[in-house]
C-alpha cells in the first residue's frame, strides 16, 4: 500500500544557504509515516488506545537534489519488508517535475508503551506486508 502527501517548503524550513534544512526532510517523512499508518487503519489515536507505539530505530537517507523555498514536495511512503516486531518503509520525496529529491528507508519497531519493549506487529500492518 503506497500513500502520498503533499507539502510546500515554508520560509521557516530553509537554512541559511536558502534550501530545505536537512532535518525538515525527516519531518516530512514523519508526516508521511503518520498518514501511512492512518490509511493502514492505525491512526495515532488508535495506536495510543492500544498502548503501542511505532518507534524509529534506523533511517538511511539519500539527499539527491536541492529543494528551495516555495517548492511543492510529494512525499510517497510504501512498505518494503517486515519482521515479527519491525517493518521497513521506503520514503521518496519528489519535486513538482516528478524528480526524486530525497529517499530513505526507515526501520520501525512497535513497542509496548508501558513495558517499553518490542511488541507484536499489529494485524493491520501485517496484512499490508502480506499482500506486497
Amino acid at each position: 500500500m503506497e500513500n502520498a502527501i503533499m507539502t510546500v517548503v515554508r520560509s521557516t524550513e530553509v537554512d541559511m544557504i536558502g534550501h530545505l534544512n536537512n532535518a525538515k526532510y525527516l519531518e516530512y517523512m514523519e508526516w508521511g509515516r503518520v498518514d501511512w499508518l492512518r490509511v493502514a487503519g492505525l491512526p495515532l489515536e488508535e495506536v495510543q488506545t492500544r498502548g503501542i507505539l511505532p518507534v524509529m530505530v534506523n533511517i538511511n537517507v539519500n539527499f539527491r537534489k536541492e529543494v528551495r523555498l516555495g517548492e511543492v514536495i510529494r512525499v510517497v511512503t510504501r512498505p518494503l519488508s517486515r519482521g515479527n516486531k519491525s517493518f521497513i518503509l521506503r520514503h521518496e520525496l519528489f519535486d513538482e517535475a516528478g524528480r526524486i529529491v530525497c529517499d530513505a528507508d526507515a526501520t520501525m519497531v512497535m513497542i509496548d508503551a508501558k513495558a517499553r519493549k518490542a511488541a507484536d506487529m499489529p494485524e493491520e500492518i501485517a496484512r499490508i506486508f502480506a499482500t506486497n
